[in-house]
């Protein structure tokens, strides 16, 4: 079954780990508070329980968003959901925030391995196939990932980020497929210390072939404004309310 994530019109404002300005990140509450401003796309982030849930999380360990010392792993789903994070909330499960959000479009990193086969469980018992897009810095995962949950979206993993690239500088269009291996977006950041990672080059080398690009981290106006004078298809942003404001002001 083709995955209908991609039919709504862009550009899309994905919100980054939902509105965390006055919310703690990847949250329920800051998913709330993206939907109030009109986000449709949320990006979020799964690692795994002691008791194999797939936890919305994007740190391995609960030290910056909690103080403790303890990682995600090493907690039953329970346990976690009583985890302060802040403004009454404790971490949610991927099946819960699938749950409560119906109507949202979710892009979920897989942090790790693990986390796998809780992610397409609770993808697979919520019915939200057609409305994730899955990526991870691993391609071996989001290969493992594509074959779990035939026809979802997916987004290539670090290393077909390179090939990418690499294809690109040398025009090569057949290399460039292989790169995107099955891939419907291109998820990179703008540039990767000195190297330039996104040009017009690769943004039309990604819609000849029928993919997306969408570029992370993105904060600042000018720079949205920029990206999506060159084509891009989508912002990976913390500030959602920037994004979405701008794009409503240039129709």
């Amino acid at each position: 079954m083709r995955s209908t994530y991609f039919d709504p019109p862009g550009p899309r404002v994905l919100a980054h780990r939902g509105l965390a300005i006055e919310a703690p990140e990847n949250t329920p509450l800051a998913f709330e508070r993206a939907i109030a401003i009109g986000a449709s796309y949320l990006e979020t982030d799964v690692h795994v329980s002691a008791d194999g849930v797939a936890v919305i999380a994007h740190d391995p360990r609960l030290a910056r968003v909690a103080g403790r010392p303890e990682a995600v792993a090493d907690l039953a789903v329970a346990e976690l959901g009583r985890v302060d994070l802040g403004s009454n909330q404790g971490f949610a499960t991927l099946a819960e925030a699938l749950h409560q959000f119906p109507g949202l479009r979710f892009n979920i990193d897989v942090k790790t391995d693990a986390a796998v086969d809780a992610t397409v469980a609770a993808i697979e018992r919520t019915g939200a196939r057609q409305r994730v897009l899955l990526t991870s810095f691993s391609d071996r995962r989001r290969r493992r990932i594509s074959t779990r949950l035939p026809g979802v979206a997916t987004s290539v993993g670090s290393a077909g980020v390179v090939r990418s690239r690499l294809a690109t500088a040398v025009r090569n269009r057949s290399l460039f497929l292989r790169a995107l291996a099955g891939a419907g977006a291109l998820q990179i950041p703008e540039r990767v210390g000195r190297i330039r990672l996104v040009s017009p080059a690769l943004v039309a080398a990604a819609h000849a072939d029928g993919a997306e690009v969408h570029v992370w981290t993105v904060n600042d106006p000018g720079d949205m404004e920029r990206l999506l004078d060159l084509g891009v298809d989508g912002l990976v942003t913390d500030r959602a309310d920037l994004a979405l404001a701008l794009i409503a002001s240039r129709t």
